[in-house]
């Protein structure tokens, strides 16, 4: 068997309480056909399973046809633990149990509360929200809890501790942020849900952008596109691909994916990222960067539409910085520098020193003193990280 067969296989059993079939197994509390599925899953007879269990093949063949039950809660618990079955599934009151799924209905506020954090402006809090949420359910995962609401709160989790280190890490880290929204995928794609493939696709695509692996990232943005089942998925994922097309410099691939998100803009109900506002920013960006600057000095002498939608705050740093690059295409410096040093105030106050390095490049080589002032926050933000 050929090692990537192999590690697909042992995946498959590791998470074998996870699928959709398991799910609706578990739901029954039918103990005889737990059994039968633990032995399907792991290519096992009945004396096989009885080994693990302590039984006979007879006593295992007159459980799975309900011939015999366990009624005391030794045996249950006995049980639950040897198949890594929830207790409860048996009829089992289990404090560490339940406090799992209490854990679990409180993972699932975490998520969503450092979700508005970071869009407001807060992503350190959002890290620290997340990180011991991280730490617990991998730890679940690891002892062989595999339940499939818990690997799919840990990939919501992972990544949304990674696009929130996304905002808090310098550039050089910012591989970090990729590594933790990478985690999600497989778990994303066992549970063939393509939704939620979608989502998990862009968020670690974008974090690729980010982080500079621009082929990698233009390659997941394309799959969730490909994979997003309605318009609002598909609105959540094409301006990012946009930005990953522009970074490359792929003209033919930002033009087409511009044209398609606006028409969209009708179409869907505006967000964050989806709305004119950011837009803009991004197609300024993707102009400049595809050899377009009078195209977009000319943009930016229209102004700015406005918002349809709540913008995240770090929004308003990101095109206030595009905005100063074109500015000086067009050779304002004037402009660019109060543009410059709203963004370096902004990105100071929100901690966020890929911002900061942002406006470094684009100070340099025509605004030196922006630049300097830029860098001395920067070092101020990763001693602070450091320590």
């Amino acid at each position: 068997m050929a090692r990537g067969e192999v590690a697909r296989r042992a995946q498959h059993v590791l998470w074998r309480w996870a699928t959709p079939q398991a799910e609706a197994i578990l739901a029954t509390r039918d103990l005889g056909a737990m059994l039968r599925f633990h032995r399907s899953v792991h290519g096992m007879n009945q004396t096989e399973l009885g080994l693990v269990l302590g039984y006979d093949k007879t006593y295992i063949s007159h459980l799975e046809l309900g011939k015999r039950s366990l009624d005391d809660i030794g045996s249950r618990r006995h049980i639950a633990e040897s198949l890594r079955l929830p207790p409860h599934v048996l009829g089992v009151t289990d404090p560490a149990d339940t406090d799992h799924r209490a854990m679990l209905q409180f993972g699932e506020s975490t998520v969503r509360l450092a979700e508005i954090a970071r869009q407001s402006g807060h992503a350190s809090e959002a890290v620290a929200e997340l990180w011991p949420l991280v730490a617990r359910l991998e730890a679940r995962v690891e002892d062989g809890h595999t339940e499939r609401d818990v690997l799919r709160l840990l990939a919501r989790a992972r990544v949304g501790l990674g696009v929130a280190l996304g905002n808090v890490l310098p550039e050089e880290r910012l591989s970090t942020a990729a590594r933790w929204t990478a985690k999600s995928i497989d778990v994303a794609q066992y549970f063939d849900d393509a939704a939620f493939t979608s989502y998990v696709l862009r968020m670690h695509g974008n974090e690729l952008r980010k982080a500079r692996i621009h082929g990698a990232a233009v390659d997941r943005l394309q799959r969730a596109v490909a994979l997003a089942p309605d318009p609002e998925a598909r609105a959540a994922a094409l301006p990012l691909l946009a930005r990953a097309a522009g970074a490359i410099g792929n003209r033919p691939l930002f033009d087409r994916v511009m044209r398609e998100t606006g028409q969209l803009l009708d179409q869907t109900e505006h967000t964050s990222l989806f709305n004119p506002y950011a837009l803009h920013e991004i197609r300024l960006r993707g102009l400049i960067s595809t050899g377009r600057a009078e195209v977009a000095v000319g943009l930016v002498e229209k102004g700015s539409p406005v918002p349809t939608s709540t913008v995240a705050p770090q929004w308003r740093v990101i095109e206030l910085i595009t905005g100063a690059r074109v500015r000086l295409a067009a050779d304002d410096c004037g402009g660019a520098a109060e543009s410059l040093n709203t963004a370096i105030d902004e990105a100071v106050r929100q901690r966020l020193p890929h911002q900061l390095q942002r406006i470094v490049r684009a100070a340099d080589p025509w605004l030196p003193e922006i630049k300097e002032v830029a860098e001395h926050a920067l070092n101020r933000i990763r001693q602070e990280i450091a320590a």
